[in-house]
């Protein structure tokens, strides 16, 4: 059964799509942005602030369905200027431990409100 998960403590869908879809074992987490949920405004700050806001963006999504980043089977990284790279790993890997998830990442020429990056991620219970 699909199950749609919310909780208030990470951004609200700015479209028609939920949070996370929960179906049984796994978790999908839809794109997280650097949104400050309170605000539903982009966070200050360089690239490092971003990447920090939507990893912890992703962890309350993943807290609501119970789990953790040892939960995530698979990140997908959207970037606006793969010169950020280095930048967002360095900050996205202080949020995880071995064995990391297996992870793709791609340079887009657009990210919504011009935010210069988005993830999404697959967890397993």
């Amino acid at each position: 059964m699909v199950k749609a998960l919310h909780t208030n403590k990470a951004p609200q869908a700015i479209g028609p799509y939920s949070q996370a879809i929960d179906i049984g074992d796994l978790v999908f987490v839809s794109g997280q942005i650097p949104l400050d949920p309170e605000t539903m405004e982009v966070v200050e700050g360089d690239i490092a602030a971003q990447t920090e806001q939507v990893m912890k963006n992703l962890q309350e999504i993943l807290s609501e369905a119970g789990l953790t980043f040892a939960n995530v089977a698979k990140f997908t990284i959207y970037i606006t200027d793969m010169d950020n790279f280095a930048t967002i790993n360095e900050t996205y890997s202080m949020f995880l431990q071995e064995p990391y998830p297996a992870r793709a990442t791609v340079e887009v020429s657009k990210l919504p409100k011009g935010v210069g990056v988005e993830m999404d991620v697959i967890a397993k219970k």
